[in-house]
């Protein structure tokens, strides 16, 4: 699981293949993030979509990048901030910050994302999902977001999409320490601190980050479980990248990160289960640990090798009433072997292998605790004239559901100078999860892997005025695994779910009357197929309209923006008998440069102080003001 290994770091030298076809859509140029913010340029790029270097304007994939002068602009206090205004993506949250948090990609499930930290796949092996609560978003450097199946090359998960975050990276002459303190409503504090750097060889980065907030009451007055008391969150976390370049050509670069969070709430289905004292005080403490390594270099002119290994664990250990409730400790190692080979210009292909072996641990015994999985995949990319090409196949071999064979074929023609047309085809695979296998009086160790069949059209283009693109997309998804209550003694999960879920993403960009625009909008049918009473119901949890758009102005040392961010209605069950309302939500902020190094900026995020829901009697925030100061040396 190669990461990029060039994101814009001016320590690395190697040039970035691009085709001439996608030449015509890449625009604009640079302006100092001082006076506005910077459009895409010509060497941004992205390795998420094809595990290769390619600039974010030729992929075929519907990609999207949140960079560090993004995060910073918005104003975001956490990773599901960020990727709450992506395209094709809607998040439920139990009940405000700090809390348990899916993420839904292209109305797939919420396990049908895969995740990954610098090249590191990371998350829960007994649950199937990731904290994306708990990672630190000050010591993220950016965040690429590739919608669509993609796992003919990464493999299970893959289904939805793919998000790969990558920490923060060094690579300026000199030690370039930053800083920020913020402050604000529910008694919240925030700071974060570190220093990175480089000398044309090598590069660093070591930062800290933490947050404290007494938080909401994370459940509704009249729901179960409901306990009249402010739900706290805190985190502490630290990271360290660094990596040198030989005047061989070897590269090495190496990621540390660890996230520590206490969370206090009112319901413990925190886990998924529930318990016989529910409703009284609860609390978890949860760890993500991530140590990952790699090597780069090319043994000919043509043939570039990257060797990665890595190790992510994901602990969490619940109380309540402060008896001990429940341990669960994971753990998953990986390495990867790629090999980018340059068969011409504008043809590269690439051979790769994957191993990872999954662990759990925990306080209650599970029939088995540990599985292997092998994978070898196959990737061409192509082009001639105006069109140009992705071609991927994958064998996966796991120990306890045999072989998977999953392939993608992505075709783009330029239809002008500023126009390209794409279509697309994909299969991939889930495999379940050792809660789903194992857990004692609730698993099911006769369940298959949930399968997929993805079709897509698009087309973008890229003016001087602006960009935009269209992407329209179905997806089958075929032995779904759901509960079904004719299972033992409580029922259990089973493949007895279908899905067709068919979807529509615009996505605008543009500058106006001294405004720096950007819109999206998403369309979603997800259906549920199964045979039964539910048939035709939406998947829960699913909004059929989303829609987001950021507006922003720099006025010499002063900068201001807003946010609208909102939703359709969806329902909590299978059965859509607990409706969701739609809502829709207003952020202000502002910013204001007393130097080009040391900002203060502010905001008010859910202005109108909307009452709202993304998962059924669980609070979210109201009006809240959060102030801070920023300063990032030059």
């Amino acid at each position: 699981m190669s990461r990029g290994w060039h994101d814009g770091d001016p320590t690395l030298i190697r040039k970035p293949f691009i085709r001439p076809a996608a030449l015509a859509l890449l625009g604009g140029t640079s302006v100092s993030p001082f006076l506005a913010a910077a459009p895409l340029t010509l060497d941004e790029q992205v390795v998420t979509a094809t595990r290769s270097e390619q600039p974010v304007r030729a992929s075929l994939a519907a990609t999207t990048v949140i960079d560090r002068e993004e995060i910073e602009r918005s104003q975001a206090q956490s990773v599901p901030d960020l990727l709450r205004k992506v395209p094709g993506v809607t998040l439920s949250n139990n009940g405000g910050p700090g809390k348990n948090t899916t993420l839904f990609m292209r109305g797939t499930e919420s396990d049908h994302v895969l995740v990954l930290i610098d090249g590191v796949k990371v998350g829960s092996v007994s649950a199937g999902l990731t904290a994306f609560q708990d990672l630190p978003v000050e010591l993220i450097e950016r965040i690429e977001v590739v919608r669509g199946p993609r796992s003919s090359l990464y493999g299970s998960e893959a289904i939805g999409g793919v998000i790969q975050i990558f920490t923060r990276k060094g690579g300026k002459e000199g030690a370039k320490p930053w800083f920020s303190a913020g402050y604000g409503t529910h008694d919240s504090y925030e700071g974060s601190a570190g220093v990175s750097g480089g000398d044309g060889k090598a590069w660093y980065s070591l930062g800290v980050s933490s947050q404290d907030t007494d938080g909401i009451n994370s459940r509704r007055q009249g729901s179960d479980y409901y306990e009249p008391d402010a739900d706290g969150y805190r985190n502490l976390s630290g990271s360290l990248r660094a990596g040198y370049r030989f005047e061989n050509g070897l590269e090495l670069d190496g990621t540390l990160m660890r996230a520590k969070a206490h969370n206090d709430y009112d319901d413990i289905d925190q886990f998924g289960f529930f318990h016989p004292l529910g409703g009284h005080n609860a609390n978890a403490d949860n760890r993500q640990e991530l140590l990952g390594g790699r090597a780069r270099f090319s043994p000919v002119e043509i043939w570039d090798v990257t060797l990665q290994a890595g190790r992510s664990e994901d602990k969490s250990t619940s109380w309540t009433d402060g008896v001990f409730d429940a341990r669960f400790d994971s753990k998953r190692d990986s390495a990867s072997w790629l090999n980018d080979l340059t068969l011409a210009e504008g043809h590269v292909l690439t051979l790769g292998y994957d191993w990872q072996r999954d662990q759990v641990s925990s306080s209650t015994a599970f029939e088995k605790d540990s599985r292997l999985n092998k994978g070898w995949f196959a990737q061409y990319l192509g082009e001639y004239g105006r069109q140009d090409w992705q071609l991927s196949l994958r064998r996966d071999d796991n120990e306890q559901f045999g072989t998977h064979d999953t392939g993608n074929a992505a075709w783009g023609y330029a239809l002008t100078d500023a126009v390209r047309f794409s279509l697309s085809y994909g299969t991939a695979f889930k495999a379940p999860s050792f809660n789903e296998l194992y857990y004692p009086g609730y698993g099911n160790p006769d369940l298959d892997a949930e399968t997929s069949e993805s079709f897509e059209a698009g087309l973008a283009g890229q003016h001087d005025w602006g960009r935009w693109s269209i992407n329209a997309y179905r997806t089958h998804v075929d032995d779904l695994i759901a509960y079904d209550s004719t299972l033992g003694l409580y029922g259990g999960p089973n493949n007895i779910g279908k899905a067709r879920i068919d979807g529509l993403e615009l996505v605008l960009g543009s500058q106006w009357l001294g405004w720096d625009w950007n819109a999206n909008a998403t369309f979603l049918d997800p259906q549920n197929r199964e045979s039964g009473a539910n048939s035709g119901n939406d998947l829960p949890r699913r909004a059929r309209e989303v829609f987001n758009l950021d507006l922003d102005r720099r006025i010499g040392r002063f900068g201001i923006g807003a946010t609208l961010h909102a939703e359709g209605r969806s329902y909590n069950d299978l059965a859509n008998r607990e409706r969701v309302a739609g809502y829709a939500t207003v952020d202000l902020r502002g910013e204001y440069w007393l130097t080009e190094e040391w900002r203060l900026q502010a905001k008010v995020t859910n202005l109108l102080d909307a009452d709202y829901e993304t998962a059924l009697d669980y609070n979210q925030p109201g009006q809240a003001v959060f102030f801070s100061v920023r300063y990032q040396a030059l």
